[in-house]
Parts: structure tokens; C-alpha cells; sequence
């Protein structure tokens, strides 16, 4: 059993006797009143996204949900395939649920697995990763009263919006779920 209190973002849940994956969770103290938790479930078989209220200091049981590493192989019309290192065995999720996500896969990138019944059914990202820039249009100082920023192309096709100094061939440090730049990584 796990209580509201340990409630955040990825902790998976059962709910309705269905598992879920808590998306947000809002801790609200109202003046009056008891405390509540206020969030978001993504039901993990179907994908489905409802709201709901607990009260603060309630249980519920916690999915079994484990982890290992996974290595994103390909995608295609089935969706994204990926190969968990253990045993080697290929499993696939849909392109919805992946999402903006695939925007920074990088094939034979090692990326944190979640399973659920011996089945994939999320990945999660390293907060921060590293990509080479392909495209890169040259920078002009004069277009801006403030910060100089410019779109660049890297290599999973994604583009960033960088400072004038970076340039093609690059490589770049951003944050894989705000799509920023962080910083220039020296090669």
C-alpha cells in the first residue's frame, strides 16, 4: 500500500482494480477543511487520462510495475521497438505514448524500461543527453535587442533553439523534457 503523501509523478497505482500511472499530483491545503491531493492517472492498459481527488492521508495499493534498461531499436507503423538488455527480447510501444519523446531517441540508445506484467509499456529518458548538430544556419549578431538565439537540426531530427555560436557538427547537452539547450559539450 502506498499513501497520498508518497504520491509523484510516475508512481504507478491500482485504481478502479485497473493500473495506473500517476501523471500529476497536487498537494492542496485549503484553509478549511482536510488536505487533498488533487491528480492525473494514465491508465496503463488502455492509455486513457482521468482526474481524481484523494484525501490526504489515504492509501491505495501500488501497481507492480519494474524497471530495466532498454535499447531503442527502430520505429515504424507498429510503433517504437525496443530490446531490453536481460534478455533480449523485443517489445514495442504505440508512437502516442511515446509522444514528443521521439523527438530525442536516438537509435541503440540505452533508455529506462517500465513493465508491467513482463510487458513495455512506458520509457523514461535521461533528464539530459547529448546530440549532434547537422544542420546549422550561420548566426547574425544584428537581428536582436537582447539574446541572440537561432533554430537548429540535430541528429534525431528534433530542433532546438540554441545560441548564435553553436554551429553544424557540434555537440550539444539539452534537457529531453523541456527540448532546451543546456550547454556546448567539448568533443
Amino acid at each position: 500500500m502506498i499513501s497520498t503523501s508518497d504520491f509523484e509523478k510516475g508512481v504507478a497505482i491500482i485504481y478502479k482494480d485497473e493500473p495506473h500511472q500517476i501523471v500529476t499530483a497536487d498537494f492542496v491545503f485549503p484553509g478549511k477543511g482536510q488536505a487533498f491531493v488533487k491528480t492525473r492517472l494514465k491508465n496503463i492498459k488502455t492509455g486513457n487520462v482521468l482526474e481524481n481527488v484523494f484525501k490526504s492521508g489515504e492509501t491505495v495499493e501500488e501497481a507492480d510495475v519494474s524497471e530495466s534498461k532498454v535499447v531503442y531499436l527502430y520505429n515504424d507503423d507498429q510503433g517504437y521497438h525496443f530490446m531490453d538488455n536481460q534478455n533480449y527480447n523485443q517489445q514495442s510501444i504505440a508512437s502516442d505514448i511515446v509522444g514528443k519523446r521521439a523527438d530525442f531517441l536516438k537509435e541503440n540508445e540505452e533508455v529506462k524500461g517500465l513493465f508491467l506484467d513482463d510487458g513495455l509499456f512506458d520509457i523514461e529518458l535521461p533528464f539530459k543527453m547529448v546530440y549532434n548538430v547537422t544542420e546549422a544556419p550561420p548566426g547574425i549578431k544584428g537581428d536582436t535587442a537582447g539574446t541572440a538565439n537561432k533554430l537548429v537540426t540535430v541528429e534525431t531530427g528534433a530542433k532546438i533553439s540554441v545560441p548564435l555560436f553553436i554551429k553544424e557538427d557540434d555537440q550539444v547537452r539539452v534537457n529531453t523534457e523541456t527540448g532546451e539547450y543546456v550547454e556546448r559539450v567539448n568533443s
